[in-house]
This record gives C-alpha cells, structure tokens and sequence, in this order.
C-alpha cells in the first residue's frame, strides 16, 4: 500500500523533469509551444497536490524516516551563516545528539539548537539514532540562557523518535532534564521558533519545541508516541501500525487543526529527500517570516504569548 504511493511520488518527479527538459529545448530551438507547456505544468501541478493530499498519515510517517531525508543539521548548513558550535552542558558531558550554537540567519545573530542522527552506522550509534541524553536537554537549555543574555532569538531544528530510553537516561534523569527544559523554555524572554523537521516524538521533540511559533514540515510527524509503540500497547499488533498513525492524528494537517502547531512548511515533490536545497530554502524564507512579528514583541508579551499557545490546547470538561 504505502509502498505503491511512494514509488508514485518518484514517477511525478521524473515526469516533472521531462517537461522542465522539454521547455528547455523547446526554447533553444524556438519552438512555439507555450500553450501546451502551460497545460503540462498545470496537469502536473495538480497531480502533485492529488498526491499530497492522498497519502495516509503511516505514508507520512515513513517519509519522515525516509534514510535520504534532510537531517536538522543539514538544514542549519544550508539555512544560517557564521555557525559556532558550542559544546557541553557543564555537568556531566557533551551528547552529539543535540547540537546547537550561534549563527546568523541573514542579517540577525540567533542561537540555533538542533537534533543530529548521523550518515553512517558509527554516527547513528553514537547519537543514539537522534535520541538525545539527559546532559543534551541540558546543553540545550545552557545555550538557551545563552542566547538570553546575548538577547538574540532561539530556533531548534528537531528530528528526533523520543528521548533515550537507556538505563544511563534514567540514571541521570532524563524525565528531570526534559520537565526542566518545559518550565525553563516558557521563562525565556527572547523569541522562540520551533520546527519539527522529521519525527517529532513524545517528551524527547516537545522538550526542545516551547516556542512562540511552532512550525511542521508536510511530511513531517508530531506525536506522544510512535505508531509502532501505539499498536503494540493498544492492539498488541505490529500489524496495526497504519492504524495506530491514522488514530494519533500526528501529521502536520491534524496537528494545525487541534493548534498544536501555527503553520506547514511545504516540502518539494516527492518530499524534502527528493530536493534538500529547495527544502532548505523553502524553510529558510519560512522561518525569516515567523521571526519578524516576534522581534517587535516585548519580553514579557513573549512569554504570556507562549504560555497563552499551549494552555489553550485541548478541550476540557467539567
């Protein structure tokens, strides 16, 4: 089922970069076709949006695990200028799973904070596949102060299946580390960006996404638990895991009608994979856009506005 959809969304690229050569030689040979070319694109163009519009939310989700997906750190090359990385949390130890530092996004400094999974087998196992530790919540929020005091703007890039769940998370207290991170993030007195750029999964994502705007790639996914954990404890099924991702609501749709999130950030055909420069670029103008409201606001307009966003999630009954 997902298998067919997907391969279709590789077909539509192909297809698109016919018609892209076709223009070409059309115009270096001064062919006098441009009300057919204008069909073409048009047809694709509405192929394309059939195809977003049609893929079930397990499609989605293993687009965003998708092994050629843009990772966090991919998009903090393309995206800012002038990165310095800063390490360590100043208790324990440096988690390569969460890397952050100063950066400048055009013309404004800011402190950018992001998850890394890695390009190879070794990087994948050094960073816990994107899981970070309880010292990389607290490197976060370390460079999170930071930016405080140098009064410039914070944006985390996450892309992350959940916190670590090994036993030396627990013997350092990850649940501690992430809890602190929550209150902390909704003291700061700087404006706030979050993206979720792939898997975005329970604590371990939200420990890093308290912004004043939280923005989703389309294909991207947000939920406090993955399908497979979801049908394993409900249907005691691996086989229900479409079911478990359709019964979540956690695709970027869903998540903008319960105003869990405040926008979708569109992803090339195909999906960031099929293009990661005009992905970076598409989140690059994306994020300029929610910054600029944000610069305006005082400091504590800031944090009643971020504290306001999320306690009006959810309905609640007497």
């Amino acid at each position: 089922m997902a298998e067919g959809n997907l391969d279709f969304a590789e077909r539509i690229l192909e297809l698109v970069h016919r018609a892209e050569a076709l223009k070409r030689h059309a115009q270096q040979n001064r062919l006098h076709i441009d009300g057919e070319l204008k069909v073409l694109f048009h047809n694709i163009q509405e192929v394309e949006g059939l195809f977003q519009r049609n893929l079930t939310p397990w499609q989605k989700v293993r687009l965003a695990r998708h092994p050629l997906r843009p990772h966090p750190q991919y998009f903090c090359r393309m995206i800012f200028s002038d990165f310095l990385e800063l390490h360590g949390d100043r208790r324990f130890g440096d988690d390569w799973a969460v890397g952050g530092g100063f950066a400048m996004l055009e013309d404004h400094p800011v402190m950018v904070i992001f998850t890394r999974k890695g390009h190879n087998l070794e990087q994948y196992l050094q960073n816990h596949f994107g899981c970070p530790e309880p010292e990389g919540y607290r490197k976060a929020l370390r460079l999170m102060k930071l930016a405080e005091k140098a009064r410039c703007p914070i944006v985390t890039l996450v892309d992350t299946p959940g916190a670590y769940p090994g036993i030396s998370g627990g013997e350092r207290h990850i649940g501690e580390a992430i809890a602190v991170n929550l209150r902390e993030m909704f003291r700061l007195t700087v404006p706030v960006v979050c993206v979720i750029t792939g898997e975005g999964g329970s604590g371990g994502a939200l420990g890093l996404a308290v912004g004043n705007r939280v923005l989703m790639l389309a294909n991207a996914y947000y939920s406090v638990i993955t399908p497979e954990g979801c049908a394993a404890i409900l249907w005691r099924d691996e086989n229900r895991t479409a079911d478990a991702a359709a019964a979540l609501k956690l695709t970027a749709d869903d998540l903008l009608k319960l105003g869990v999130i405040d926008e979708i950030v569109p992803e090339p055909l195909g999906g960031a994979h099929c293009n990661p420069g005009a992905a970076a670029a598409i989140l690059k103008n994306a994020l300029v856009e929610a910054l600029k409201p944000l610069w305006r606001k005082s400091s504590s307009r800031l944090k009643e506005d971020r504290y306001s966003r999320f306690r009006k999630m959810g309905v609640f009954q007497k």
